[in-house]
């Protein structure tokens, strides 16, 4: 039996660093629109929902004929936004796509949903891409991730994993999230309690790997530019004007 995607955008207006972050406009489109779309694109996603929970968000999404649910105020990350979002919906498996990625690719999220659909146990899926520059494999805001020889998750840290300590030639890797999950398993995962590595890392994901759950890892060559600072957004905007990208 085919089983049913679902996208889900969380997107909040009050961010403390960046308010009103999904209504910016970007060369004529809104954010939020320019994610939607992207993520509409996709062969393999049946349907796209922008969780939020401010009108002015679900205004702007009605505007441009999309769909969104209004959530709670109180969530304290996107993953318990899109959480409350699916208990709503009718889906086999949730794609979590962060709505300050307006550089998303339909190529990108296939690859992440490719596991559910080949190997039967996937419960929760992400994505990687190769860093190749010296200053990023050591920022502590970039996080890396490593993977065991079936392309499962060992460990995502902040810290420079692999330690290279006899300096052999190593390949680092850059953590991209966005999330698949089936939603079983997603609406399991948001009522475990923070784990210790979480914590520590202030790294989510770490909440599946201590509680005993993979998380399958899909190598993509494609690398994001969130947004998360009005400086972002002027990268981002040198970042199409260079490439000609509408």
């Amino acid at each position: 039996m085919k089983k049913k995607i679902i996208a889900i955008i969380p997107a909040r207006f009050n961010s403390s660093r960046f308010p009103g972050k999904p209504l910016v406009d970007i060369k004529g489109k809104s954010m939020i629109q320019r994610v939607y779309e992207n993520v509409k694109d996709s062969n393999l996603i049946d349907q796209v929902v922008v969780a939020t929970d401010d009108m002015r968000i679900g205004e702007a999404v009605k505007a441009f004929k999309g769909e969104y649910i209004l959530t709670s105020s109180s969530h304290v990350n996107g993953t318990s936004r899109i959480a409350e979002a699916a208990e709503r919906v009718d889906a086999d498996i949730i794609i979590n796509v962060q709505g300050d990625e307006p550089l998303v690719e339909a190529e990108i999220l296939d690859e992440l949903i490719k596991p559910f659909l080949t190997t039967e146990n996937t419960v929760m899926a992400t994505l990687k891409a190769k860093l190749t520059e010296e200053n990023l494999i050591n920022d502590p805001n970039v996080v890396k991730v490593i993977t065991d020889v079936n392309g499962n998750a060992v460990y995502f840290s902040r810290s420079v994993i692999p330690f290279n300590r006899d300096g052999v030639s190593q390949t680092y890797y850059k953590h991209i999230g966005i999330y698949a999950y089936s939603k079983d398993f997603l609406l399991k995962y948001v009522t475990l309690p923070p784990s210790d590595l979480e914590l520590a890392e202030s790294l989510e994901q770490l909440r599946a790997l201590e509680n005993g759950y993979p998380i399958y890892v899909s190598e993509v060559e494609n690398e994001l530019i969130s947004i998360d600072t009005p400086e972002d957004l002027d990268r981002l905007e040198r970042y199409m004007k260079e490439r000609s990208l509408n």
